[in-house]
């Protein structure tokens, strides 16, 4: 399930420019760097030290490379807070959220990202989101450099009342949207769900 990574094989997972910068950090802390297969519910993870074990950092090694620096700082992030204040201080609160944007600054400016990705960076940092997930410009922009899948889609591009797939293979009928949110029902048990714009699904064939 895991793979572990020589640092130097690192870079091709970042964009050009910054693998000198992310690995000072790496070696600062002495992070274990994991890089993991896809995971539905999370880009990435930070483990404080426990039982003899240092700073743990996974990441989805599917992301493409805005991404997986994106997420990659967002841990670091979490590393940093944790050194500072330990268990005092929310996840995500306002000290998290003060040592990411600082981490972040360093990487714009800089032609490291496209144009659209270091904007829609640039417009959340006075409010980060608790995940890249959560910041639904950011994971539209970041999206447009992933590699292509035929009959993928973002619930916000399906058309009322129309089918698709869960990556768990679980088929949903699409619903209005009630606020942030589409409401969507599970053909199967007819149980409704809310579903959010820029969750990306899969449109099943016609004689599925």
């Amino acid at each position: 399930m895991k793979k572990e990574h020589p640092l130097n094989a690192l870079a091709a997972y970042l964009p050009e420019g910054t693998f000198e910068q992310v690995v000072a950090y790496l070696e600062e802390y002495k992070v274990h760097l994991t890089l993991t297969r896809e995971r539905a519910s999370v880009l990435g993870d930070y483990r404080h030290p426990f039982q003899g074990k240092g700073h743990r950092i996974s990441v989805n090694g599917n992301l493409n490379k805005y991404a997986f620096l994106i997420t990659l700082l967002h841990e670091l992030a979490h590393l940093v807070t944790f050194n500072l204040y330990a268990h005092s201080v929310p996840a995500h609160g306002k000290e998290w959220k003060h040592e990411f944007a600082v981490i972040l600054r360093q990487f714009l400016g800089r032609k490291f990202m496209p144009a659209d990705v270091e904007a829609a960076l640039r417009s959340s940092l006075h409010d980060l989101a608790a995940s890249s997930c959560a910041d639904e410009n950011l994971m539209r922009v970041l999206r447009n450099y992933d590699r292509k899948k035929e009959n993928h889609y973002l619930i916000e591009q399906l058309s009322l009342n129309q089918l698709f797939r869960t990556k768990d293979g679980r088929i949903f009928r699409r619903g209005e949207k009630v606020r942030k949110r589409f409401k969507c029902e599970e053909v199967a048990t007819k149980k409704m769900y809310l579903f959010s714009p820029v969750y990306e699904v899969e449109i099943p064939s016609e004689n599925e």
